[in-house]
């Protein structure tokens, strides 16, 4: 992974020698400054925090990859003056997790794969752990009133909603009948058990498309005899890990009828709503196994 962390060190020193006794944005608009490794865990924080928050995501864009993230100078200006941050851990956006050490932030960091409670080494995508997101919300709740203690109450309710309207896009994941599918990349895992549907996909073609390498020829073989053989009620297609294979695979499923159903590491353009995305998500799982 390529890193600008001597660069956002040096921004640091700026920030604290050139600003003097200058005041944040979220000072001065006394909302509290919250900053997330992506937008998916920004998303969670904002909908807590409400009015009584300032949330800045580091990667916004679908086309960013956590695994490889370049730090930019201001991303070390905004954890400076953070006071909670929020991040996915579990090895996914370790970027985040180095900068905030070279920024020398004290704010109070909520890491949701730590939350999640799995052990270390399990897929480490928690944002579709559904009871995680829960998890990650009352935390977010807990921390905001330890910061603003006169506003805890609101940070709990708000949780509190979110947390039902959560609850609501699990009852709709599991009343989806059962039934297998194949994922070009094993992102949606955590939904998919959540939907009782069995991710039949070879291990070693999966694996192989995570770690961005090319997938042995017999895996990709099964793989596509799985889909192009209507073995499967859905092929799980991450479309922001496109490759020459997943091309294939998906071109294959357009051509048996198998249903494609598109899951991304962050937040679709326009999309600001976790729950909105979440629910989305499911519906088209709803739709393709129906």
């Amino acid at each position: 992974m390529r890193s600008a962390l001597p660069l956002a060190v040096a921004a640091v020193a700026m920030l604290a020698t050139g600003c003097g006794g200058g005041t944040s944005d979220a000072a001065a608009d006394g909302k509290i400054a919250v900053v997330a490794s992506t937008n998916v865990w920004g998303s969670v924080a904002a909908a807590v925090g409400g009015d009584g928050v300032r949330v800045r995501s580091l990667i916004n864009e679908p086309s960013a990859d956590p695994h490889s993230y370049a730090d930019k100078p201001e991303d070390a200006t905004l954890l400076t003056e953070s006071k909670l941050v929020v991040y996915n851990g579990g090895g996914y956006d370790d970027f985040f997790a180095k900068l905030a050490d070279a920024a020398g932030t004290d704010a109070k960091r909520i890491v949701a794969y730590d939350v999640s409670g799995f052990p270390e080494g399990e897929n480490e995508h928690v944002w579709y752990d559904l009871p995680t997101v829960t998890k990650v919300a009352d935390k977010v709740a807990a921390e905001l009133g330890a910061i603003d203690p006169g506003n805890k109450d609101t940070y709990a309710a708000n949780a509190k909603a979110f947390n039902a309207r959560v609850d609501e896009v699990a009852t709709k994941a599991a009343a989806i009948p059962d039934g297998k599918v194949v994922a070009t990349e094993p992102v949606a895992k955590y939904l998919l058990d959540a939907a009782g549907l069995t991710d039949v996909t070879p291990p070693e073609f999966s694996e192989a498309i995570e770690e961005e390498t090319d997938p042995p020829v017999a895996a990709v073989a099964d793989t596509m005899d799985l889909v192009s053989g209507k073995q499967v009620v859905a092929l799980v297609n991450n479309d922001q890990a496109e490759s020459n294979v997943t091309n294939r695979l998906t071109e294959a499923a357009t051509t048996a009828g198998v249903p494609i159903v598109s899951v991304s590491e962050t937040l679709p353009p326009g999309v600001t709503d976790y729950v909105e995305w979440m629910t989305k998500q499911v519906a088209a799982l709803a739709g393709a196994v129906a």
